[in-house]
């Protein structure tokens, strides 16, 4: 059965129209982090995908690795239609200077400005012990850790992807999924800063209208994030986030 985890594209589209995407992500201590969360944009549809970073090493070594990236070393004048911030701890010296944006996805150090950010629908990843940083406890089992999430979106004001072993997505309106697909070989250093990239992307290209279109989106990220490592695992073991990063492309065509 056909998924569409791919907006599909008609005659007229262009690499404006199908969505555009900014990553702020990587550190010198961090740096696999910018290609990791760069390429897993790549991969969820959108057109045109931008890196910022004020380090110019990190920015050849995405344009070196990619070279269909547009790099750049500031913020300003950038217009996006997906923000991606916070994978690989990047200092964020522009965090109240974001250009707008319709979606933004912050992970890791990016997460506390949830609500600071400037976009119309920001969406947070954490695991179990970012929730606890963020001042959250996380309730045990499916119910409880269903529960929390839903507790952390109404608090914030955002989709919260609460990671770990079934993955739940609550929106701020009290809507919750879990993902179900997911199995322990992601727990692997490098697969949410994959995952995170493929959220913005995806989110750029489908250009959800509702926290509940929103949410449809970000678990379509999940879902092929999941079978993608689902299908390395069955040629490779043990896998790693490359791995996954590499099996993603096949499965988007489902």
């Amino acid at each position: 059965m056909k998924k569409n985890f791919l907006r599909k594209l008609n005659k007229y589209s262009h690499k404006y129209s199908h969505g555009t995407v900014a990553v702020i992500a990587g550190s010198l201590d961090f740096a696999g982090a910018s290609l990791l969360c760069v390429g897993g944009a790549r991969r969820g549809g959108s057109g045109y995908i931008n890196y910022v970073h004020e380090e110019e090493s990190l920015r050849n070594l995405v344009v070196s690795t990619y070279p269909d990236v547009v790099t750049r070393e500031k913020v300003r004048g950038i217009k996006v239609d997906a923000w991606v911030i916070g994978p690989g701890s990047p200092k964020l010296p522009w965090r109240f200077n974001i250009p707008r944006a319709k979606y933004a996805v912050l992970d890791a150090s990016a997460m506390k400005y949830a609500r600071r950010i400037n976009a119309e629908f920001v969406v947070i990843s954490p695991h179990e012990g970012e929730a606890r940083k963020l001042g959250f406890v996380i309730g045990e089992g499916d119910e409880g850790r269903e529960q929390s999430a839903r507790e952390m979106a109404e608090a914030l004001g955002c989709v919260v992807v609460l990671k770990g072993h079934h993955t739940v997505v609550a929106s701020p309106e009290g809507l919750a999924v879990i993902d179900e697909l997911a199995g322990p070989e992601l727990a692997t250093a490098g697969t949410g800063d994959v995952l995170a990239g493929l959220m913005g992307s995806m989110l750029a290209s489908w250009k959800p209208e509702s926290y509940q279109e929103v949410v449809v989106v970000i678990f379509k990220a999940i879902s092929a994030h999941a079978l993608a490592a689902t299908a390395a695992a069955a040629e490779i073991n043990p896998i790693t986030s490359s791995d996954v990063l590499k099996y993603l492309p096949i499965v988007m065509k489902q």
